[in-house]
């Protein structure tokens, strides 16, 4: 689930980062379903419109300040600026965490698109995204 604030946030953090794909992080708690309740903008390290990285500065706080409210990163974003919102071959390479959510938004189209995934071995799962 997403708060429709976090969603809100995201999706600003997106449209302000193109042309360049905007990337951030997800706090939140885990559970059925899990739940992001706040979401840290970062910086695309690969300043890139193929590619991210978040920015380790902004991991290091995004991660101080989610254990400061009592919670855990439990997932990533970044936006897709010219295809549609699907992990990339690269996407699930680099996705450091099974347990993790990985949101993809596409800016391809006029009106953005959110959709959230599980990565585990390389395989992908598309999970429902439900607004709070």
């Amino acid at each position: 689930m997403l708060g429709i604030g976090v969603m809100e946030k995201v999706l600003a953090h997106c449209l302000e980062g193109a042309p360049l794909e905007a990337c951030g992080l997800l706090g939140g708690r885990e559970g059925e379903p899990a739940v992001a309740e706040r979401c840290y903008p970062a910086g695309n390290g690969a300043g890139s419109a193929r590619v991210y990285t978040v920015e380790a500065r902004d991991l290091l706080r995004a991660d101080r300040e989610e254990e400061a409210a009592g919670g855990e990163l439990i997932g990533v974003w970044h936006s897709h600026t010219h295809t549609e919102a699907w992990p990339s071959p690269t996407d699930v390479e680099a996705a450091p965490d099974p347990g993790w959510h990985y949101v993809v938004v596409s800016l391809r189209d006029l009106e953005p698109t959110l959709r959230s995934f599980r990565i585990r071995d390389g395989n992908i799962a598309e999970e429902p995204v439900v607004l709070q």
